[in-house]
């Protein structure tokens, strides 16, 4: 079998897309332009740009000099950028353009298990996964290449996600693998040989005929498996679909939060969200379920802190200072506000004193350019302001969090961790905060988005690549993989019904 090597960054440039058709290349003067383009943006707008040490003109320089005229398409430019740009550490940072047309796929799909690639097989007649081969169930190599050695490179845009994160994504995508060989310039025979492996350490080689898209196996996701996971338009404002996220059980009191949804487009939602929380006053604990959460506003924040926080509390929850031309205009100040993030001459006498207070012990993990960035703005949840309409729920909460809580949510998870009567649980966040802004490269035309803000959590951390761990792991096991259970919950009712 052909030995195949990992190419560096400089592979990406040879790439030839001729089995698609893919015959446009670019000039030296139109990657030129964009890449200065996109220089001065991450030089005068990006807010995460040079903090974790890498130098990006490097890359740049590099590429620039190694390249031949005409023989660059779009899709190896955009490849190269998005490989730059994960490496700055901004996860709702990306940049896309040109997309390969994927026609060989896996019959059999892929998740991750105690850090090793699980493959499965979806049976369309129980709804369920199972194993595709019980005695060897784990993917060790394919084509003889090592798992350890592709799973890095499959999504270079995110390659500092969170562990736990890049792993869930990363294995998932194996299934488009024609797309992913081409990615890493390797060449992608059909049947492919992959071996498997089992906790034996005893391996099996095996010859898998790829598909066209319509006998790909079913992607694993567990997303697609809960009932309304994906609100459509409107639905965060029908009762009957709404009233499926709230439960109580055993005297425990259950919310799935599926989206960090805004109070003014879903009104429905907020109302039935406090309607419930009334009734759930009388329960012995509360869970709050931000699994799979891909983010939003920080509205549910704000609300269900009027009940999870002590009316004489004050707390501040997260320090951000945002990038832009000093002093900040307007339309700045209000992105701010609106992810309740204030200065502290905006905050009332109460609440400067607990910015003070937390300021002293504050030690932040970078030290921002005070000719570049705000001066801090503060998230704080004063208790004497949310409580109106509400009443502090003072038993035990527990947020069940796992690696695709991102953004918003993961901001929910990070604002409540290590407040009174507050646990996290389940697996560390996709941690992101960053109030983006988007761009358009003016000779590819790829789209972008940026973060403008540097987000802190309180422990100094910032959320981006780091996440926020929990208090008590919780890992999926083989059923909830296969669906049969959700064991992670399932778990932590156990815990709470223990105590």
């Amino acid at each position: 079998m052909k030995k195949i090597k990992l190419l560096g960054i400089i592979a990406f440039i040879s790439f030839s897309l001729n089995a698609q058709n893919e015959t446009e290349y670019l000039t030296k003067n139109q990657i030129l332009n964009d890449l200065a383009q996109l220089d001065d943006i991450l030089q005068n707008t990006s807010s995460y740009q040079g903090l974790n040490g890498y130098e990006y003109k490097k890359e740049f320089d590099n590429f620039s000099a190694n390249f031949k005229e005409q023989s660059v398409t779009k899709y190896d430019l955009e490849l190269f950028l998005s490989k730059v740009i994960g490496k700055i550490g901004d996860r709702h940072s990306y940049i896309e353009g040109e997309r390969l047309r994927n026609s060989l796929y896996f019959p059999i799909a892929f998740a991750p298990l105690n850090d090793k690639v699980l493959v499965v097989d979806f049976n369309n007649d129980t709804g369920k996964y199972n194993h595709w081969n019980k005695d060897f169930p784990y993917l060790k190599s394919i084509n003889n290449i090592p798992i350890e050695k592709i799973l890095p490179q499959v999504l270079p845009a995110d390659i500092l996600a969170p562990k736990k994160s890049y792993e869930l994504r990363a294995v998932r995508e194996l299934r488009d693998i024609e797309i992913i060989f081409k990615a890493l310039n390797f060449d992608l025979p059909n049947p492919l040989p992959i071996t498997l492996t089992n906790d034996k350490g005893m391996d099996k080689e095996v010859v898998v005929e790829l598909v066209d898209s319509k006998n790909k196996a079913k992607l694993w996701d567990e997303r697609f498996y809960k009932n309304n996971f994906f609100l459509r338009d409107g639905q965060s404002n029908d009762k009957e679909i709404i009233k499926s996220f709230f439960s109580i059980k055993d005297n425990i009191g259950y919310i799935q939060l599926v989206d960090m949804l805004d109070k003014e487009d879903s009104p429905v939602f907020f109302e039935f969200l406090n309607d419930f929380m009334r009734i759930a006053k009388q329960t012995d604990a509360l869970i709050i379920d931000v699994r799979d959460n891909g983010g939003g506003t920080r509205d549910l924040i704000q609300e269900l802190a009027g009940y999870f926080i002590n009316p004489n509390s004050v707390y501040v929850v997260n320090a951000t200072r945002q990038r832009g031309k000093l002093p900040l205009n307007e339309e700045l100040k209000e992105y701010l506000h609106y992810r309740f993030l204030y200065s502290r001459d905006e905050l009332d006498k109460r609440e400067q004193k607990a910015v003070d207070s937390f300021m002293a012990s504050f030690k932040p993990m970078y030290d921002l350019d005070d000719n570049k960035f705000s001066d801090y703005h503060y998230y704080i949840l004063n208790g004497q302001k949310l409580a109106k309409n509400k009443y502090h729920y003072d038993k035990p909460i527990y947020i069940l969090t796992n690696e695709r809580s991102f953004s918003a949510a993961s901001v929910f998870v990070s604002v409540f961790k290590d407040l009174p009567n507050i646990k996290i649980v389940g697996i560390n966040t996709d941690g992101s905060s960053g109030n983006s802004e988007r761009f358009e490269l003016s000779n590819t035309e790829f789209r972008g988005k940026i973060s403008t803000m540097v987000s802190f959590q309180k422990d100094g951390q910032i959320l981006d690549g780091i996440g926020t761990k929990p208090d008590i792991i919780i890992e999926r096991n083989l059923d909830q993989i296969f669906l049969k259970e959700d064991y992670q919950l399932n778990k932590l009712i156990e815990i709470i019904k223990r105590k």
